[in-house]
């Protein structure tokens, strides 16, 4: 499947609690941001995905029925540091008092972290118990920014949002649809995990039927592998056929790629 997705009508609401709106060519952000690390990635080697030198972190993907769909939120970051200006789901890094000893499974630990990040974010509390691992992303080698991230989806609480100041700027309850639309018109910025996350999302119609194919689905690992395309970068996942450099690329192989050298950005899924 060479996925782009459908256009949608540009005044689309879903109820904000905050913006989202036309800024000078944000989308750029993670473009430039891979750019310039593409040509210095190496192949990766078994022991990348586990490196105990790389942070970890976790974010949380909560979703709750709009009057159009499943709706999940998003904070905009402030226009500083590593995601300056990103639209994301709440989360961040795994702190010491996120883990119970230590020969316990990191999974674990991010799902606590998952929970303290949410309510120090958003100040919505959520219950760990209700958090279902939906995929754990491992950025391309000799990246300079390298974070191991898990993604949790879980059921909105109830409350109102109460945004810290520090780490968010905005928020909106929005469809994941609509995220990837405004993406491809230019109007926000979305890194690539986040991106993905809301693309592969979308097909749900509702907070249920979501929930209910994260589960059957399975935890999804992302290794990822950064490549020059013809539009410039792309990013590769180990299901693709061309993911192994020494591998003799095949018309009919599988692929799993996202190209981000223009937009609207192009996913490409297929056994």
């Amino acid at each position: 499947m060479l996925a782009t997705p459908p256009p949608l009508a540009a005044g689309a609401s879903s109820g904000a609690s905050g913006r989202v709106g036309p800024q000078p060519n944000p989308a750029d952000r993670a473009v430039r941001a891979l750019a310039d690390v593409v040509g210095d990635s190496r192949p990766r080697v078994a022991s990348d995905a586990s490196d105990p030198a790389i942070p970890v972190a976790a974010t949380v993907v909560m979703v709750r029925d709009g009057a159009d769909g499943a709706e999940v939120l998003l904070i905009e970051r402030p226009d500083r540091g590593s995601f300056a200006g990103a639209w994301v789901f709440p989360g961040g890094k795994l702190e010491e008092t996120d883990r119970r000893d230590a020969g316990e499974a990191e999974e674990d630990a991010a799902r606590r972290a998952g929970v303290r990040e949410t309510f120090e974010e958003t100040g919505l509390v959520l219950d760990p118990a209700t958090l279902v691992t939906l995929s754990c992303w491992d950025p391309p080698p000799r990246m300079p920014l390298r974070i191991r991230t898990w993604f949790f989806v879980a059921p909105a609480p109830g409350g109102p949002l109460a945004l810290s100041a520090d780490e968010a700027v905005a928020a909106e309850w929005i469809r994941p649809a609509e995220a990837i639309a405004r993406h491809g018109r230019g109007e926000l910025t979305l890194y690539p995990p986040t991106w993905v996350t809301l693309f592969e999302l979308s097909v749900h119609s509702d907070a249920a039927s979501l929930a209910d194919a994260v589960r059957l689905a399975g935890v999804q690992r992302f290794e990822t592998v950064a490549r020059r395309g013809g539009e410039g970068p792309m990013l590769l996942w180990q299901d693709d056929a061309e993911y192994d450099p020494d591998a003799v690329a095949e018309a009919s192989g599988g692929r799993h790629r996202l190209e981000i050298g223009a937009l609207p950005w192009r996913y490409e899924r297929r056994s």
